[in-house]
């Protein structure tokens, strides 16, 4: 299943920490984030629940930039 979101974030370089914090996450087969359209598009694993996937993520990605912000 594949989803995409909107984000909020104030620089590519914040936007390269959150894909990585993304990819690193449990449950994501595969995420980019675009810094230009500021959306996350994610790839989740087979069976997984991407409600809970995705506050996962968030929290990762708040760790390595905590001003960013995913809308769910």
């Amino acid at each position: 299943m594949k989803k995409s979101y909107k984000i909020d974030v104030d620089c590519a370089a914040c936007a390269d920490k959150m894909e990585v914090a993304a990819n690193k996450t449990p449950g994501v087969k595969n995420a980019s984030v675009s810094f230009m359209t500021l959306k996350m598009k994610v790839e989740f694993d087979e069976g997984a629940d991407p409600a809970a996937v995705m506050q996962e993520v968030r929290d990762n990605c708040r760790k390595v930039e905590a001003d960013c912000e995913i809308f769910l």
